[in-house]
């Protein structure tokens, strides 16, 4: 066993135990990462070093595996810590002297954080070593800040664009000012809503939600406002509207925009002076409602064009606020994926199962159109479908993208392509030479090099997220040599 020479008297030291059968290898892994400030703690075989792991005395906060050890291998470790309840969660490396496509699946479907060959590159095992260690971290601060977080807003979150919604929240919450809530569907708009209600103190009083575009236009007004019995044909009883049944808390009016020109004259009428009408009757009914309004359109615009009343839209939207895309916090996802399996297995009397890092790789390279919505539906997908935890082999095709024939272009990935292109000689020839031929050393390479992506394609059964994860190279990289080499799905 090696033993640090570093100062190790720090709370926030991480303990690294490094897994090899060559003493240079843990001699060497050893002062590259006590150069950084790690503790280190070496063993030789697998067996040593389940042994350390399951060991309350020895905390370990990532393990970096070899393969090929005497007796028990570095893949078959960790599969039996995976089991472990007390080492399931443990970050784990995978390293290789003589690694095959395989080996790298194997050991990214078994749980490993990342898979690296040897000779050791300096640089990739910081990184390396820094993103797991990360992603562990962001798991433990989860468990604390959703608790606050979600008894708060009902969402959580630690980027810019969600931290300052968070302050714009508490500082609307206690006023009586209307708010328009804008932005793409799917970023949670709703919750926003719930949240100014929850901090206000209308908190214990009625949140009516009211979708206007689920609301026939000739149903609108008696909706909204209520009717009499025999207003119109099928008006059978009396009928308090929305109105009324949020009197004294909060009405949410869900996609505004779509609301008619006649309703939204009406909705005016009552926001000005607090007055209702029944349909079918003169008499005034006095409500004491907080409206607030979402919509995913462009308000300003829709005025403009004559879709939408001025006078409304200034009404509302005496407090402006914008839901931020899934693609403005990419940061988040680590915490909203653990967050919705959370969820769904307290829904489900169920355990939280484990999400590899692999795939929350996986996850944050995702364009996600559908935003947070489209993220929830995915994590409960994986929850249903995968074993004891969930490994890259779980995680479902992204139906955005279309690797094999014609991609919709998007501004990251017409900006990521553009970058590649700036290095002509790094890209690769859509041409692969025949077998048999003298080839130039580029030549060489990109054979090699096509014939490892559409192997590592097969074993994922062309999933490009998980090819790419395994890889280690960026999505659009893959793309773009995909098209380069000309692969077509299927072959090989």
């Amino acid at each position: 066993m090696t033993h640090p020479t570093t100062d190790t008297s720090g709370p926030s030291v991480k303990t690294i135990l490094v897994v090899d059968d060559e003493k240079n290898i843990r001699r060497t892994l050893q002062l590259v990462l006590e150069g950084e400030g790690y503790r280190v703690i070496g063993a030789e075989t697998a067996e040593h070093a389940i042994e350390i792991l399951a060991s309350p005395n020895t905390p370990v906060d990532l393990a970096i595996f070899d393969v090929k050890l005497p007796g028990m291998s570095g893949l078959d470790a960790l599969e039996r810590v995976r089991k472990e309840e007390a080492t399931r969660d443990t970050p784990i490396i995978v390293i290789s002297g003589h690694a095959t496509v395989n080996d790298a699946v194997h050991a990214i479907k078994l749980g490993a954080s990342d898979f690296f060959e040897k000779p050791l590159a300096r640089e990739r095992v910081l990184v390396s070593v820094k993103n797991v260690l990360e992603a562990a971290q962001t798991r433990r601060v989860l468990e604390t800040m959703s608790r606050e977080q979600l008894a708060k807003y009902e969402m959580i979150g630690k980027s810019a664009p969600i931290q300052r919604l968070f302050h714009e929240i508490e500082k609307v919450a206690p006023t009586r000012a209307s708010v328009l809530i804008t932005g793409e569907s799917g970023t949670g708009k709703e919750l926003i809503a719930r949240a100014i209600h929850r901090l206000s103190s209308r908190a214990e009083e009625p949140f009516i939600k009211v979708n206007c575009a689920a609301i026939p236009r000739e149903l609108i007004e008696s909706e909204l406002f209520g009717h009499e019995k025999g207003a119109f044909t099928g008006a059978q009883s009396k009928r308090r509207g929305f109105f009324e049944q949020a009197h004294g808390g909060t009405l949410f009016l869900d996609e505004i925009g779509d609301m008619d020109l006649v309703a939204q004259a009406k909705v005016l009428r009552a926001l000005q002076s607090g007055e209702i009408s029944r349909v079918g009757s003169e008499h005034v009914i006095n409500v004491d409602v907080r409206v607030l309004a979402a919509t995913n359109k462009d308000l300003a615009k829709a005025v403009e064009n004559g879709g939408f009343r001025e006078d409304l839209f200034f009404r509302l939207n005496v407090f402006p606020l914008r839901s931020p895309s899934l693609r403005e916090r990419v940061e988040d996802i680590p915490l909203l994926a653990h967050s919705f399996m959370q969820g769904f297995a307290k829904e489900n009397g169920t355990k939280p199962k484990p999400i590899d890092d692999a795939v929350i790789h996986a996850l944050v390279a995702r364009r996600w159109p559908g935003n947070v919505r489209e993220l929830k539906n995915v994590v409960e997908r994986m929850a249903i479908l995968s074993g004891d935890r969930v490994t890259i082999a779980d995680l479902p095709e992204d139906p955005h993208e279309s690797p094999f024939g014609e991609e919709e272009a998007t501004p990251d990935a017409a900006a990521s392509e553009a970058a590649f292109d700036d290095d002509r000689d790094e890209q690769p020839s859509p041409r692969v030479p025949v077998a048999g031929q003298y080839l130039t050393l580029r030549e060489y390479r990109e054979q090699t090099e096509r014939k490892y992506i559409v192997d590592t394609l097969k074993l994922t059964g062309w999933n490009i997220s998980r090819t790419a994860v395994i890889l280690g190279v960026e999505r659009t990289n893959l793309h773009k040599k995909i098209r380069g080499y000309q692969i077509k799905r299927g072959e090989g």
